[in-house]
């Protein structure tokens, strides 16, 4: 015969572990990009942490309702160690670029510096710069490289 407190114990981590999981999927669901009304950047990857030497898929979309405007072709494409030191841009003419509501453009980044000195493992940040008529709009997101 099973213990009643056994049998109690396994339906209390089964009910539990339910709990937590629909908790968790709703915490992630959060995290999805969404569209807002007025000027909205969003940078996406798809995911936070890469291998060292692992290609990066970067996203730059206009997640607002008003057309973006960016300084060069590289969207205001910048990866920064986190004390702002400048570690890779993309070499871009210097055209004026729009990114209309909704609209995207992806860069994928080897994760070579700027000087071509291959990236150390660590924490870094992507940020994009724009301006719509009335304000400069800036999104940044961090990622990590692991050895």
């Amino acid at each position: 015969m099973v213990p009643r407190g056994l049998v109690i114990a396994i339906i209390l981590g089964v009910v539990a572990g339910g709990a937590f999981g629909l908790f968790f999927v709703k915490i992630d669901n959060n995290t999805q990009l969404e569209f807002v009304e007025g000027s909205s950047l969003s940078i996406v990857t798809e995911k936070t942490d890469f291998d060292k030497g692992e290609e990066i898929t970067i996203k730059i979309i206009n997640s607002g309702t008003v057309p973006l405007t960016f300084s060069d072709a590289s969207y205001g494409l910048k990866i920064t160690g986190l004390d702002g030191r400048e570690l890779y841009s993309p070499i871009s003419a210097q055209v004026i670029s729009t990114l209309e509501p909704k609209q995207e453009i992806t860069f994928v980044w080897d994760q070579i510096k700027s000087d071509g000195d291959p990236l150390k493992q660590g924490t870094y940040k992507i940020t994009s710069i724009a301006i719509d008529d009335d304000q400069t709009v800036k999104k940044s997101i961090t990622i990590n490289i692991f050895k």
